[in-house]
């Protein structure tokens, strides 16, 4: 879903890929989840594989909005826009993500009616996180850009003369203090997780507004299954750093070096999480895991850098832009596959009966949802060039 801030560099087709990859994973956990019978998730292998696969589509979503984030800074800063300006088109286009989040979940109610229960119309999801996300990595970015300290430098032949002022470059100046602020960011809100999941959370505040700060939504516990600012947005602002640091002088002169050193990167960190993970020292008084503990973000963290160094040497030395991929091809539309597909699997209009179908059935309706949705896509995209040309 990070087509909203769609970069359009020709050499970014990776994270296209990446993108589409995500809806793919998406499409697979949400069909088997949603029409498999009870007996057939018992019995079935399918089921294991789905939910493991059903791990990755939200932080590789939110991570690549992170790193697109970072390359349209960078493409507005060059073009000589000035910081205000460009914190106020990055804020203002994260609040309009997250008023499609909301317009989301009042349609899901209104398709839902009267199954549905009001309290969904608050229910904390992928796309009001990653609106408020975006807004946040656009306070960021406007924090960390400056324009750069000046250096005195005499007048060649003119001994008296006043000094002139050379600028250092704010682009590159701005830049390095973003990597530095996403990386911070993300460390904040990872380690800031577990004591608002647990001992010290906010249950002062009213149960909506709580449930974006840890997912607790009406229920006494938070929910990981929902998506609340910590832990989620710190994949985001992990994205935000990584594509600042896609731009700097080094990746830009060793582009395949540099997303080698980020695929090493991720190897470390599992390798961190894993060591951090079996020791006995633990620094809060709750220790879980798999749902709201550091080490699992840093786990999350590594394998989403692994992957994209498989993507961009997939996509420039194997076979993805061999003709026409329909992997790049979901990925360039993916917040409207997205948004359609629901209705078709777990809405009103679910193309399957749901909890009565086979492993073999259900399928059956996820190769049919994956034509559908690259059908819609090609439509989409065929659209916007025609308006183009007209």
């Amino acid at each position: 879903m990070a087509d909203q801030i769609q970069p359009t560099a020709r050499r970014l087709a990776y994270i296209d890929w990446m993108r589409g990859l995500a809806c793919v994973l998406m499409f697979q956990t949400h069909c088997y989840d949603s029409w498999m019978s009870p007996e057939a998730k018992k019995s079935s292998s399918v089921t294991g594989w789905s939910k493991l696969g059903g791990t990755l589509p939200a932080p590789l979503f939110i991570f690549l909005a992170g790193v697109s984030f970072a390359l349209v800074t960078e493409k507005l800063r060059e073009k000589g826009i000035e910081r205000n300006a460009v914190a106020k088109q990055t804020i203002l286009r994260g609040a309009e993500v997250f008023g499609m989040g909301l317009l989301f979940r009042v349609q899901e109610f209104a398709l839902g009616y009267p199954w549905s229960p009001w309290t969904d119309l608050l229910r904390v999801d992928v796309l009001n996180i990653l609106g408020l996300s975006m807004m946040l990595m656009g306070v960021l970015c406007w924090i960390t850009a400056r324009t750069g300290p000046t250096v005195e430098v005499a007048s060649v032949g003119a001994q008296h003369a006043a000094p002139l002022q050379l600028p250092n470059n704010p682009i590159r100046y701005s830049r390095k203090f973003g990597i530095i602020g996403g990386v911070v960011a993300a460390v904040i809100v990872a380690m800031a997780t577990p004591p608002l999941w647990t001992t010290h959370r906010p249950k002062f505040l009213p149960w909506p507004i709580e449930s974006y700060i840890n997912g607790v939504h009406i229920f006494d516990q938070p929910q990981p299954w929902l998506f609340p600012l910590f832990p989620w947005s710190a994949f985001a602002f992990a994205g935000l750093a990584v594509g600042f640091f896609l731009f700097t002088d080094f990746a830009k002169r060793k582009e395949a070096f540099a997303f080698v050193a980020l695929g090493g990167a991720g190897i470390l960190a599992c390798a961190l999480s894993d060591f951090f993970d079996s020791s006995p020292i633990h620094l809060y008084a709750v220790y879980d895991y798999w749902h709201s503990n550091p080490d699992f973000f840093l786990m999350r963290c590594g394998i989403l850098l692994i992957i994209l160094f498989l993507v961009y040497a997939w996509c420039r030395w194997g076979l993805a832009q061999k003709g026409f991929s329909p992997i790049i091809q979901l990925g360039k539309t993916s917040l409207l596959v997205y948004w359609v597909h629901i209705e078709f699997v777990y809405g009103r209009f679910s193309i399957l009966p749901k909890g009565q179908c086979s492993a073999a059935k259900a399928t059956a309706g996820l190769i049919t949802i994956f034509l559908a949705m690259l059908g819609l896509s090609l439509a989409r995209t065929t659209w916007k060039k025609w308006r183009v040309r007209a």
